[in-house]
């Protein structure tokens, strides 16, 4: 077996085409593909300051080095990193570290926040108090903070490092809980209604597998860090993870199939479900939300929370 392009000792086996690489051609291979993503789906326009969404991950981490690969050397795209520290003890801080080190070779402005200094308690804290879902819990905290902080910065999108494998997973989680109009807001670029109080989400590493996105993290010397989050097996998530995985050893490709067929019927779900869910304002916080009280002021009151003023 030799690369396909050059014909020498490859170090990647491409999935969804059966071809073999190596270093400095998948290295190639795996960039030009983030490139044509973010051109075809329109991720990128001029003027936007890109917050980067890091966990000091490989996903993140690689998306993050992209971004600053192509639009660093630009003067209109302003390029932040953004970094929420849950409090998980032997876990977080370690990736955290490295961030911080990547950051600083790279010359990229990186900001963190803390759910203990937000909300008074750690992840860890929190779930020492509380009997609630770990991955649940975390989520939504997590998901407001990085809106929020986004609004603050004054980011125009959000950049996440959600693979292949993600995407898929959430395809399959929607369509097992008949969650139709939920799919019809997923895709590179999220959304369908835009909202002044809403940072939209952008996804670059969307049509790479979290294989891919490892392969090109070991290639560049990325993330020594190997720790998973205590927290990531107690999942309905997991559970959709690892049947995939396995069906994917057994039909290679099987994942690259479902995005690529859920990318097809895309368009029909976004002009079915165009005018979204009524979208109005928490009556306590102000942050977009479809009912009188958001899902975070929600939590942060059954979990006992205190919002940082």
């Amino acid at each position: 077996m030799v690369c396909h392009k050059c014909k020498t000792n490859p170090v990647m086996k491409l999935t969804n085409n059966n071809i073999s690489l190596c270093k400095t051609c998948y290295i190639k291979y795996f960039e030009q593909k983030i490139k044509n993503t973010i051109s075809k789906y329109k991720l990128v326009d001029k003027g936007d300051h890109l917050g980067v969404a890091c966990s000091g991950g490989k996903d993140s981490t690689v998306v993050l080095y992209m971004i600053n690969k192509i639009f660093g050397h630009r003067p209109d795209i302003k390029i932040t990193a953004l970094a929420i520290d849950e409090g998980i003890k032997g876990y977080r801080s370690l990736y955290l570290q490295e961030l911080k080190q990547f950051c600083k070779e790279n010359k990229i402005n990186l900001k963190i926040f803390s759910f203990k200094d937000e909300f008074g308690l750690s992840l860890d804290e929190i779930l020492k108090k509380n009997k609630v879902k770990p991955c649940s819990a975390c989520g939504v905290l997590r998901r407001y903070l990085l809106n929020k902080k986004s609004q603050e910065l004054g980011f125009t999108k959000l950049v996440t490092g959600h693979n292949l494998d993600d995407e898929a997973q959430s395809v399959l989680m929607n369509q097992f809980r008949n969650n139709p109009n939920v799919s019809a807001r997923m895709g590179p670029f999220i959304g369908i209604i835009r909202d002044k109080k809403f940072i939209p989400r952008i996804k670059p590493l969307y049509l790479v597998t979290e294989k891919e996105v490892k392969a090109y993290s070991l290639l560049k010397g990325f993330v020594k860090a190997t720790e998973e989050c205590p927290y990531s097996t107690d999942s309905y998530r997991g559970d959709i993870r690892d049947m995939l995985n396995e069906f994917e050893w057994k039909y290679p490709g099987t994942k690259h199939s479902i995005i690529l067929s859920f990318l097809e019927i895309l368009p029909n779900l976004k002009i079915k479900y165009k005018d979204g869910p009524r979208l109005s304002y928490c009556e306590k916080c102000g942050e977009p939300s479809s009912s009188k009280s958001c899902n975070t002021c929600k939590a942060i009151e059954e979990l006992g929370l205190k919002r940082k003023i």
